[in-house]
């Protein structure tokens, strides 16, 4: 028998290892005939998009908690969809690794604000976050807004501003997110997935 110095170090840890615990009265009849709980029996299935690219694969994800009114349920796994007619249960590597983006230290779960000269960001409210983002919309849009051209044509432009739709959002929702743009004279207006 052929065999380098790495395989002889593996083939005698594994007899010394497999002795030991024969030794000890470990049989490993008992634990593989122990039934294991299904780990997502008691959770609560979500179904979602991805959110990383344009493609807009179909997720679920598992959630585990006692849902009591004030208690957050913790995701514990996340799969593809085998439902959807995009992905039909298949996730790329980011995909796969949503789990980790989930439960990240580093991700962003609260609006935060920095104000002009300032160089800290502070967290606002959800409302105070809307609130803003329309008041900004609207100050720049009165100040901006082009009703008529050079030649007198009614063109209800507005070019200083510009919006992307993400792909999590289907067709419909993706119809009126262009009606709205549109009623707004913003003429730089694209769709993550192009719809």
């Amino acid at each position: 028998m052929d065999m380098n110095r790495r395989q002889f170090f593996k083939v005698c840890g594994a007899g010394l290892t497999g002795s030991s615990l024969a030794m000890l009265g470990y049989s490993p009849q008992p634990v593989l005939a122990e039934v294991r709980n299904f780990k997502l029996a008691r959770t609560t299935e979500t179904r979602n998009t991805c959110p990383y690219c344009a493609v807009g694969c179909g997720v679920i994800m598992y959630s585990l908690g006692d849902k009591a009114k004030n208690a957050k349920a913790e995701i514990i796994h996340i799969e593809g969809d085998p439902d959807h007619p995009v992905n039909r249960g298949t996730l790329c590597p980011k995909g796969a690794g949503l789990l980790d983006f989930v439960h990240s230290e580093s991700r962003l779960k609260y609006p935060e604000v920095r104000e002009p000269g300032s160089k800290e960001w502070k967290r606002i409210s959800w409302d105070e976050a809307m609130t803003r983002i329309a008041k900004h919309m609207k100050a720049d849009r009165d100040k901006n807004f082009i009703a008529k051209n050079a030649d007198g044509q009614t063109v209800n432009r507005w070019l200083s501003a510009g919006f992307l739709a993400a792909s999590a959002s289907s067709n419909e929702t993706g119809y009126l997110t262009g009606k709205i743009v549109r009623s707004l004279g913003i003429v730089a207006f694209d769709n993550q997935a192009r719809v």
